[in-house]
Order: C-alpha cells, then sequence, then structure tokens
C-alpha cells in the first residue's frame, strides 16, 4: 500500500514503516558517534526501559544500546497492523530497532501492553530473571492519558490551569494563525487524577516490583523524565495540573533513593527541553513557545532533539563519578533552553509575534518536521511513493 500521512488534530493516525527504520537508523548513526567521544565512568550493563518505543525512552534505549552495549529489554504499548491500518509508530520504531540490534549481536527484547498493570509487570520480571538475571538500570518514560490502578478504578490526565483560568497566545498549526487561548481551571478531582496519571507513583510501583522480585542490581540507577519550561508557560505547565503531576514525579525520586539506600539504588529525574511530541502538541500556547524556541536555537546553534539530549545526559550529567544535579537534585537538560540569552529573545518575538509575521520570526517548518518524523514521514532517504506492507514484526513479540 501507499501509506501517506493522516492527521487529524494533533494526531496523526499513520505511521510509515521504511520512514520509521529510517529515522531509528539516524538516532543509532548519531549515537555511534558521540560514543566515540564518550568515557563515562559507569557503563550499564542491562536496562529495562519503561515506555521504550517513541520520544526519550526510544533515544534512551539507543544510546544505552549504542553507547554502552547494554543489553535492553523495554515495555511498550502499542499496535500492529491490521488490514488497511498501518501499525502505530512505536511499533515500526521498535521492530526497526531490534532488527538493527540483533544485527549487531545485542540483546533486545520488548514486551508489549499496559506498563501501569500488575501483570505486565509480573511478566516483566519474569522475563529479566530468565534472560538477564537482573537489571542495573530502569529508565521510566511513560507518557499516557490515562491509568487504571489494581482496583479497576481509572484516572484520567487533563491539561489544566489550577489558580485562575489561563489565557494567552496560542496558535492553530493547520493555518498558522495566531490566537488567544483560554485554558479553564481544574478541579481538586482532576487535579489528584492527573498526579495519579503522570506522578511518580507507578514509577515506585515498578521499583518496588523489581526489587521484590530480585530482579534489581544493588547500585541501580533509576531515571525518569520531566520537563519545567519557563515562566511563560508556568500557568498552563508548572503551575497547572501537569506540573503537579510533574512535582510529585520529583520528590518521588527522593523518596525512591532514601527508601533504598540499603540496596544502593538511587533515582534521577532528568529535566528536558521542549520538543515537539504528541503530548506537547495537545497543549494550548505550547506549540506557539515550541516553534519560536526552535528559531532562537538554532540561530544560536544549541537546539537539540531526544537522541542529542539523552547522550548528553548519560555522556556528561548521569554516569559520570559524581551525577551532575542542581540544588533539588534534578539533572537539568533544559539548561540550554532556559539560557537567559534565549528566552529574552524568546520574549521579544512573543510580544510581536502576528499572523502575519509568523512565518519569519517562528521555525513553523522546523515543527512541522518534527511532527512528521515521529510518524516516519519528510525522512530523506526514503521513498514514500513506494507500495510498501505494511506489517512489520516486531522480532520478539
Amino acid at each position: 500500500m501507499i501509506i501517506e500521512p493522516k492527521v487529524r488534530g494533533f494526531i496523526c493516525t499513520t505511521a510509515h514503516p521504511a520512514g520509521c527504520r529510517e529515522n531509528v537508523a539516524n538516532q543509532i548513526a548519531y549515537t555511534k558517534e558521540q560514543s566515540k567521544l564518550s568515557h563515562s565512568y559507569k557503563s550499564p550493563k542491562k536496562a529495562l526501559i519503561i515506555g521504550s518505543s517513541t520520544g526519550y525512552g526510544l533515544a534512551s534505549r539507543i544510546s544505552l544500546a549504542y553507547t554502552y552495549q547494554t543489553s535492553t529489554l523495554g515495555v511498550m504499548y502499542e499496535k500492529e497492523a491490521a488490514g488497511n491500518r498501518t501499525a502505530t509508530a512505536g511499533w515500526y520504531n521498535t521492530a526497526a530497532f531490534e532488527s538493527f540490534a540483533n544485527d549487531d549481536g545485542l540483546y533486545a527484547q520488548t514486551i508489549n501492553g499496559d506498563a501501569f498493570s500488575k501483570e505486565i509487570k509480573e511478566e516483566t520480571i519474569a522475563k529479566i530473571k530468565r534472560d538477564l538475571g537482573k537489571v542495573d538500570m530502569v529508565i521510566y518514560s511513560l507518557a499516557a492519558p490515562r491509568r487504571t490502578v489494581a482496583d479497576g478504578t481509572t484516572y484520567t490526565s487533563v491539561l489544566k490551569a489550577t489558580s485562575d483560568t489561563f489565557e494567552s497566545k496560542s496558535i492553530d498549526l493547520r493555518h498558522n494563525t495566531i490566537s488567544e487561548a483560554s485554558i479553564p481551571t481544574a478541579t481538586e478531582e482532576e487535579i489528584a487524577s492527573t498526579i495519579k496519571v503522570m506522578g511518580g507513583e507507578d514509577w515506585a510501583e515498578w521499583i518496588e516490583a523489581l526489587v521484590a522480585g530480585d530482579a534489581l542490581e544493588e547500585g541501580a540507577i533509576t531515571v525518569a523524565y520531566s520537563y519545567i519550561g519557563p515562566e511563560l508557560t508556568y500557568p498552563i505547565y508548572k503551575e497547572g495540573t501537569i506540573g503537579h503531576a510533574k512535582e510529585h514525579l520529583h520528590q518521588t525520586a527522593a523518596l525512591l533513593t532514601e527508601n533504598y539506600a540499603s540496596h544502593d539504588i538511587h533515582a534521577y529525574v532528568s529535566v528536558n527541553k521542549a520538543l515537539v511530541t504528541q503530548s506537547s502538541a495537545a497543549i494550548p500556547v505550547v506549540p506557539l513557545y515550541i516553534s519560536l524556541l526552535y528559531k532562537v536555537q538554532k540561530e544560536l546553534g544549541t537546539h537539540e532533539g531526544c537522541i542529542e539530549q539523552v547522550c548528553r545526559m548519560f555522556a556528561q550529567k548521569l554516569l559520570i563519578e559524581t551525577p551532575e544535579v542542581d540544588g533539588q537534585g534534578l539533572i537539568r537538560l533544559d539548561d540550554y533552553e532556559l539560557d537567559s540569552e534565549v528566552q529574552e529573545k524568546i520574549k521579544a518575538l512573543w510580544e510581536e509575534v502576528t499572523t502575519e509575521n509568523i512565518t519569519d520570526i517562528a521555525d513553523i517548518d522546523g515543527y512541522w518536521d518534527d511532527f512528521y518524523t515521529m510518524f516516519g514521514f519528510g525522512i530523506a532517504g526514503v521513498d514514500y511513493s513506494d507500495d510498501i506492507d505494511a506489517s512489520v514484526a516486531v522480532p520478539s513479540i
């Protein structure tokens, strides 16, 4: 079949297997180049990546495998192709990664299912013990809109403010028009529900289960990913429902390190920069901010995507003799984004931006390039006119 992008709102409902494969190959190539410069103090041998099929989770898996020759077990929740429906991008990404890794003699297996569930935790631990014995690194990179807990209750996250209704500039990316976005105030129940989905509770449950199952090495490291952002987006992000959840995630890292001190387990949160993701595309105000951020950082030469940040985190921030953290114990990969020169330029552009000048002062093309790349489209070297089989197997599934 000829596969073309079909965009509905902030989601692309199709994905291209050859494009996704090329995207993974490009990230592997970058990692191999960086690995020549890497002289890390620690080298993880066996890693579990929870949320391994896209974004930072996929980049973590690639970086670990191709910098440190780490055996990786991934957990994802993706759909394979069926009939005229393509597989999800995460499915194609994983199929490509496993294929490359296996060809290169690296252990790479994946479990597909709801990472929030007790059943997937048990299946994962059983596979670790059977194949790897124990893991010495756990990456937690889940991004999900809802979570069902053990008693059957389903919690749903919301993107809302938590004080007054927030109004600010936003962008309609379909028409490149500037408008005013109004984000309503969340109820206490909505805040609590968002924390349940996006906070640190499930991360803690994973670590508890791994320790109880004797599947986590003494001295293991675990990392979760977060975002804080600039003052410009505080009302919708840091001070909004998402920010409350991320604060809970940050607190969880300290609790995990304290609770498992006898096992010498260290938990960290890496605060990353703003990037185009399915999640960020859904947040009012944020896409406009990202398009301005891209413009400024590309001009200054400090723009990074997922793979660039993750490689830098492992080599320069985490896997060194003394991990580099801020006063709150957070790894800061948003240091380039929050640089004062970058933020001053963005503030000035934010005041200037209008529908008439948006394509001149914001990187709209870069935003869309990243959006389509997530789904395997618009990637150099791929012939999108080819009649291609959408059914691609993940070797380990």
